[in-house]
């Protein structure tokens, strides 16, 4: 079985635009935390779950996001979310989502999660069960973005 990045498609809404009818750069942080929920849900492994059985947290110490081409109201976007790289205690995930009706890569992110003990709030060892769930979904960006149809190189 090839690994793919995990999608869900998600239009935006009235919500997410601003006063031009574009959407808001802050609201891609709503489609990029759908994809990731539902990614960690296919894994077999739903967030009440993480928490619970493993007594940790996943916090986010970094998101950084391009912005490459405008989606309007009501245009749908496919988000692809991918993980890059799992650290001792922390896990890379990227999200790329695509304009479907131009077919273009729309905004590309990467963030980090660093995981914590529950109690005391301090950085902790990734629980290695959890991290066998979710390795199936690990993909270099560049077989993620093909298996897409996308880059963001060529959107500039």
């Amino acid at each position: 079985m090839s690994t793919k990045p995990f999608t869900i498609d998600e239009y935006v809404r009235w919500s997410d635009v601003d006063k031009a009818g574009i959407i808001f750069y802050g609201a891609y942080v709503r489609f990029f935390e759908i994809a990731e929920t539902e990614l960690f849900r296919s894994a077999g492994v739903p967030y009440s779950e993480v928490f619970d059985n493993f007594n940790i947290w996943l916090p986010r110490a970094n998101l950084n996001c391009d912005f490459t081409y405008p989606a309007r109201l009501d245009d749908c976007l496919r988000v692809a979310a991918y993980f890059t790289r799992f650290g001792n205690s922390s896990i890379g995930i990227n999200f790329d989502a695509v304009h479907l009706g131009a077919k273009r890569m729309a905004a590309a992110a990467h963030e980090v999660l660093v995981c914590v003990d529950r109690n005391t709030m301090k950085s902790r060892p990734l629980p290695g069960e959890l991290r066998d769930l979710l390795q199936p979904y690990q993909l270099a960006e560049v077989q993620a973005r093909s298996q897409l149809g996308v880059t963001l190189e060529t959107e500039r």
